[in-house]
This record gives C-alpha cells, structure tokens and sequence, in this order.
C-alpha cells in the first residue's frame, strides 16, 4: 500500500499540471494570438502604422488591417465577425443602444486620433478656397461637383453628419478609392474631391509626397474666417471638417484587441499616431520656455 502513494501523489500532481496548462490556454492573453482590425480605408495608414508598432513590441501577435466601409465594419463587429473596428461618425441614440445589447459592453469609445475630411481641387485649378455655403449648396445640387469615394464610406458619412443631413439626402458623384479620386480628379475640371487627410497625410512617405503633389487642399471658410486641416487646426478643433477617430471592441477581457486599444492610446502609440500626420488625441505638444 505505502508504494502506490507515490505513485497515487504524482499521478494526482499530473492532472492538476494539465488542468492548469489548458487553464492557462484560454485564459485572455494582450501580448499573443492573431486579430482582424476592421477600418475605413480613409484611416488605414494610421491603422496599419499603430498595427505594426504592436506587432514589433509582441512579437508573438499577428494582426491584420482589412479595408472595410464604416457602416458595414460595425455592423460585423456586432455580429461578432471582427473584434474591433475603427470609427468616426458619431453613433446615434440608437445604435448605441443596439451596441449595448448585441456586444453587452457600455459604449466606451477609444479616441486615438484627430483626423479630417478635406476637400481639394486639382493642382492647376484656379480655386483657392471653399466656404461652408458653397459645400452645403453644392451638395443639394443636381450637378453633383462633389467627388466621394464611395457610398457608405467614412468622408461621406461624417460631411452628412456635420450638414445635420441623411447621406441619402446629399447630391455628389463618386469615384471608387480615394486614391482614385485623387488621380483621375483632372478629367473633371470642375469637380471638388473629397477625401480622409490619412490619405495623404504621412510626411515622409513617397506615394504619398506624389499623391499631395497633384492636389490643392482647399482651407474651409466658416465666419469669415478661413481654416486649414492641419495641425493648428486639427488640434483646437477649428477646422470644420475635423473628426476624432476611436475603436470600438466588442472584446469583454484584457485580451488582444483591448491590449492593442491601450498600446494606441499610450505615448508610444500616440507618437506613431504624430508621425501619420494626424493629431494625437490623448498627448499634445508642449513647449517650455527658459529664462
């Protein structure tokens, strides 16, 4: 009998061992495992930037950036078909409740980033500016100048919002992609493109520098006062067309999309969102001066 407690005692300990390895398998893991991030392609490139700033600090994550228009990647990220997806309307009364019920999490959005939708003209175009009238109008026009990238998409979605109008309601012409929009733009003298600043926004980037070369951002002109989507304006909110960019995660534990989400939100998140060209959400600029 004395010789079978050992026995006894380790086959014991190796059921406790197993139990605690398959234990620990499922337990929520923020530094490995594979992701889809669902994005608008207006806001890839910060998307992809930050994405790959994750994946050097975990090297054990792998996460992928897929292209999806805003309205669809929430209505996937409901049906628990991706675990997080980047927005940037603003969600009604009603989607939030339906957010809530589907996903069973409070609405915390996670604000990253200050992007913009910006308007432009070909480079050799006389326009110089657009004013508030002029967008509003031409948008009820039946000659439809204004040149989105597509139905459904994030820039078309967020102009709507800011008019207080359904994108229904809107009058415009499209041209699918908005890198597309930018390059064919020139066969149509007196069309006004309509883009994502992410776009174009990274400075350093060549396709992009080539991209920026063939257009004219027109400044936004509200009470007399005209604005540019840059970082002055970005970062006080001036420019009319500004829009804060924020994840969303249907993930309940501290599993790879809510690691990533706080990755995106600290400063070294941040400083990759300030090297996009955007305006970081949650660190700004300081300057000190000595005497």
């Amino acid at each position: 009998m004395n010789k079978l407690k050992p026995v006894l005692v380790l086959f014991l300990f190796l059921i406790l061992a197993v139990a605690c390895s398959k234990k620990e398998e499922k337990s929520p893991s923020y530094h490995k495992g594979e992701m889809t991030i669902l994005t608008d392609e207006s806001f890839k490139s910060v998307t992809e930037a930050l994405a790959e700033g994750y994946m050097i600090s975990y090297p054990d994550t792998k996460i992928k950036v897929m292209a999806k228009k805003e309205d669809l990647g929430f209505i996937d990220l409901l049906n628990d078909k991706a675990r997080i997806a980047v927005m940037s309307k603003e969600l009604s009364p009603e989607e939030i409740k339906l957010y809530e019920k589907q996903v069973d999490l409070k609405y915390l959005p996670a604000k990253f980033a200050a992007d913009a939708v910006v308007f432009f003209v070909p480079k050799n175009s006389v326009k110089t500016s657009i004013t508030m009238e002029e967008i509003t109008a031409g948008l009820q026009s039946d000659d439809k100048n204004f040149v989105f990238d597509g139905t459904n998409s994030s820039n078309l979605n967020f102009v709507a919002q800011k008019l207080k109008k359904e994108p229904r309601d809107l009058k415009f012409s499209i041209i699918p992609g908005s890198i597309n929009v930018i390059e064919e733009l020139n066969k149509y003298p007196n069309k006004i493109g309509v883009i994502g600043l992410n776009t174009i926004s990274r400075p350093y980037d060549k396709e992009m520098e080539k991209l920026r070369e063939m257009i004219k951002i027109l400044p936004v002109t509200t009470n007399g006062k005209s604005y540019y989507p840059n970082t002055d304006g970005l970062r006080e909110m001036k420019y009319p067309f500004t829009r804060v960019l924020y994840f969303l995660t249907n993930e309940g534990n501290f599993n790879i999309a809510n690691g990533f989400i706080r990755y995106s939100c600290t400063q070294l998140g941040q400083m990759i969102v300030e090297k996009e060209g955007l305006q970081p959400y949650n660190i700004y600029r300081r300057e000190v001066q000595m005497r």
